[in-house]
């Protein structure tokens, strides 16, 4: 009960009480949200006209992985309509309660939110893919053997509950209000849905140098040896090109999709949980606690050294 006045307090002196009311799920839908009812529309409407293109090549379009893509899809939007207010929303507040700079929104604050998040972005997801408790949820973006404009509908409802968004608190910290972090958040949201084809090559060259594009997100979903944990960039691709993660399509090696250890089953919550289970299997099994839990942590293709296992007296994984 103190703590619940405690956050309102923190809410209503830094002026974000009304925020708050309107992201709590059950009053209202906020600004983030609001973006991707608006763009849901859009989204069916391309998937449509892309389906009448590539329908007849199963190796491009399978009508029930679609429709259950869109199923993942909508799976996340509703965890992420009932929890983000209460999980993410209060560490925001509390985070732009302390924020360092006063910040008014204008051309430039907004331009550096852009930058900002986009930046947090790229971290994020990268550690989606080099940390397993975050791969653990990304890992169903990733598990179609297709690339098409309904796989990136193809998210996992438990994201929420991961806590990537906490690599976007320090903008909050900063001074980036939390509604321009989310509703920048959301626009590259929208943006990535667009590169999720086959059916756009090469776009002209500065733009294939500055954003990320179908290209460049097609490498990202290869398993090929050389593609895989690359171009980990939102809308712009120059975050990989800096940190060393840019791998660029090639040619003669056309991605191949899907994940390394297939799917064990294709309903909804193998999907959403398959890689949990196998994580935690790997936790409970014997050794030092500091070492089950490095599993957490550790890239999804890690396993513990085989002389901590034969220390108690296992057989190292195969």
């Amino acid at each position: 009960m103190i703590l619940g006045e405690m956050m309102r307090s923190v809410l209503d002196n830094s002026g974000l009480l009304a925020l708050w009311e309107a992201v709590a799920p059950w009053l209202a839908l906020d600004e983030r949200q609001l973006i991707f009812v608006i763009a849901t529309p859009l989204f069916i409407a391309v998937t449509l006209w892309e389906y009448l293109r590539i329908r007849h090549d199963p190796a491009l379009m399978d009508v029930r992985e679609a429709v259950r893509n869109f199923a993942l899809g909508a799976g996340y939007q509703v965890t992420e309509l009932l929890f983000a207010g209460i999980i993410a929303f209060p560490l925001y507040a509390l985070c732009y309660h302390y924020r360092l700079l006063e910040l008014e929104l204008t051309w430039v604050t907004g331009m550096l939110t852009f930058l900002g998040v986009d930046f947090c972005f790229y971290w994020m997801h990268r550690a989606s893919h080099r940390m397993r408790w975050f791969w653990a949820a990304h890992v169903v973006h990733h598990s179609s053997e297709r690339m098409n404009f309904s796989t990136a509908m193809r998210q996992n409802a438990t994201n929420i509950f991961n806590g990537n968004w906490a690599f976007y608190l320090p903008l909050a910290l900063i001074g980036f209000n939390p509604v321009w972090i989310g509703i920048a958040y959301a626009l590259s949201l929208v943006y990535q849905f667009f590169i999720h084809t086959t059916l756009v090559k090469r776009l002209p060259r500065p733009i294939e140098w500055l954003f990320n594009t179908p290209s460049h997100h097609r490498v990202h979903h290869g398993r090929n040896p050389g593609y895989i944990d690359r171009n980990y960039g939102g809308t712009l691709i120059v975050w990989d090109r800096l940190f060393g993660s840019f791998v660029d399509e090639a040619a003669n090696n056309p991605p191949r999709y899907g994940i390394t250890r297939p799917v064990p089953a294709q309903g909804l919550i193998a999907l959403w949980t398959h890689e949990y289970r196998d994580l935690f299997h790997d936790m409970a099994q014997p050794g030092p606690l500091w070492a089950r839990l490095a599993h957490l942590w550790r890239p999804p293709e890690w396993q513990r050294p085989p002389a901590d296992l034969q220390a108690q007296g296992q057989q190292p994984p195969t």
